[in-house]
């Protein structure tokens, strides 16, 4: 008897313990921790892909900077051009997509042609002959600061706070990049200019020009909601480059000596480089991806064409900037992405409206169209005009 009652006794106290170290009942299991992954071929392949239009738009910069001394600027603006946009139309053919219909359509089609296409590229290729590739580049990619503040006075729209911080920062890093570091330093302190005007503030210095050819292609990026309207987008980027292009062919005609009789066969394939790749192929592509992804992420990327320009251009043409020079670009790149982040933190009662374009990011011209497209067939889930296109 005493046996069994030991043996109780022990079975007691076994349960006792059992019980004492038993798991709470609400407390989680930790989980097992999650496999590493690595990345795809295929995503690889997408990623490289994604970032190609910037990569082109900004290389195309430095190609069409490499043929400068031997040819003309407003035959280099045609050559961008009237090719590309033969290319896409046949493309625009062959997918069967259908051509402009009514005087409105092709009315805002030559609108566009005229400002996109012909004072755009006319602008970029005299700025460039005077400008370095790279500082060309990050002048006309300050243009979502002018679609911002044209949007402002123009269409109403509200930037913000970030908006308006984007605005003045940009501002200033444009000003560094182009003005005397003298002449700014007695303009924010108060002090007398000087008496004559210095010679980087005359118009025609590559910065003034370059500009101009951002403003144009703000003032295009507004343009782009009514042009999809009316018109498939990919079929409005062929015609207006072609429209826009022979103009340039023609002024260049009567205007330039000897715009091609000096080039060499390496600066043909840069020219055709520019044209296909810099123009057919990185619209193209920028159309595919902005048809499927997040605008806003897309044109972030936007940033990555000066960076190319800025990089090659000193690789190939040994372009090289000043402290002052490098500090505006650092400047002008912040203004930007703060102007193109302003719909994240604005209320949702102040976004833009919904029939406003995307921003996007395009060198050129034809990005525009991919922001019509997806404004003007999609509803425009992201956004805004305020963060315009890509330019190159």
């Amino acid at each position: 008897m005493r046996s069994t009652n030991t043996h109780s006794t022990s079975t007691r106290s076994t349960d006792t313990r059992s019980t004492d170290t038993a798991q709470p009942a609400d407390v989680p299991l930790a989980e097992p921790p999650a496999a590493t992954t690595f990345p795809t071929a295929s995503t690889i392949v997408m990623a490289l892909l994604t970032i190609a239009p910037f990569f082109l738009w900004g290389t195309a910069m430095v190609a069409m900077k490499g043929v400068m001394p031997h040819t003309t600027p407003l035959f280099v603006a045609g050559f961008r051009l009237v090719p590309a946009g033969l290319l896409v139309l046949l493309a625009a053919a062959i997918a069967g997509l259908p051509q402009p219909r009514g005087w409105r359509a092709w009315g805002w089609i030559v609108a566009f042609a005229a400002i996109d296409a012909m004072l755009f590229q006319g602008f970029l290729a005299e700025g460039l002959e005077r400008t370095g590739a790279g500082v060309g580049s990050v002048t006309i990619d300050s243009q979502p600061l002018i679609v911002a503040t044209l949007s402002c006075l123009l269409l109403g729209e509200r930037i913000g706070w970030l908006g308006w911080l984007g605005l003045a920062i940009g501002a200033l890093g444009i000003a560094a990049i182009g003005l005397p570091l003298d002449w700014l330093l007695a303009k924010i302190g108060g002090s007398a200019l000087p008496a004559e005007i210095p010679e980087e503030l005359v118009f025609g210095v590559g910065e003034g020009l370059m500009l101009c050819a951002a403003f144009a292609m703000a003032v295009g990026t507004l343009m782009i909601p009514k042009v999809a309207e009316r018109a498939d987008p990919i079929v409005a980027t062929g015609w207006h480059m072609v429209l826009g292009g022979l103009p340039l062919f023609a002024l260049s005609a009567y205007l330039e000596v000897e715009p091609w009789q000096q080039l060499a066969p390496s600066e043909w394939l840069a020219l055709g480089y520019s044209t296909v790749f810099g123009s057919a192929i990185a619209y193209g592509l920028f159309f595919y991806f902005a048809a499927r992804q997040n605008l806003i992420g897309l044109s972030s990327l936007t940033f990555l064409t000066p960076v190319f320009a800025l990089l090659f251009g000193y690789l190939f043409l040994a372009e090289t900037l000043s402290f002052q020079q490098w500090a505006g670009v650092g400047l002008t790149l912040v203004g930007v992405f703060a102007i193109g982040q302003r719909d994240r933190v604005l209320p949702p009662d102040d976004a833009a409206p919904a029939s406003a374009c995307p921003e996007s990011a395009a060198p050129g011209g034809s990005a525009n169209e991919a922001s019509g497209e997806s404004c003007g067939e999609q509803g425009d889930e992201s956004g805004s005009t305020t963060s315009g296109k890509p330019a190159g």
